[in-house]
């Protein structure tokens, strides 16, 4: 799901109408998904929230970083997309995330990003971002509630691991 169109042309052959038709596949499960995860509180919905990530980033090859924000009762009021960086970093400034979390109105965020080597384990960049904005947040009364790592053999909770 990685492909450039460019690079599934390849592979196909330059049938186009096979690329198109995968790009709209990816397209429509990404939304079912999507929809799956916002039609509840996220926090009662974790599966659907993790099938829509995983169908989303599990398989990019460079780093992306987004924010989930919630209101009060946990619903979605936003998915937005930070920033897009290499295969094994993207830069994170927890003072614009928190900037956005206000402007927003969020009452608590959970912040996710994808591993493109496909291991979703945290390295101590992750954890220290992760802890910094959560410092920021919680001083100006927005929770961070998780960050979850994705990557092509699985996802790592933050919160679970006790690392928040």
């Amino acid at each position: 799901m990685a492909a450039t169109d460019e690079c599934r042309a390849r592979i196909l052959g330059q049938d186009q109408a096979a690329v198109q038709a995968i790009a709209a596949f990816k397209a429509g499960l990404t939304h079912v998904t999507q929809y799956r995860a916002a039609e509840r509180p996220l926090l009662t919905n974790w599966q659907a929230l993790l099938d829509y990530l995983h169908v989303d980033m599990a398989h990019l090859a460079v780093e992306r970083f987004r924010v989930l924000h919630l209101n009060t009762r946990n619903m979605l009021i936003r998915d937005d997309v930070i920033t897009e960086g290499t295969i094994d970093h993207t830069p994170i400034h927890p003072r614009e995330v928190v900037r956005r979390a206000i402007e927003l109105g969020s009452a608590a965020i959970i912040l996710v990003h994808n591993h493109p080597s496909g291991d979703p384990s945290p390295s101590r960049s992750d954890i220290d971002v992760t802890r910094n904005v959560a410092e920021v947040g919680k001083r100006l009364g927005i929770a961070v509630l998780d960050h979850v790592i994705v990557g092509a053999s699985g996802h790592v909770s933050l919160r679970a691991q006790g690392l928040i």
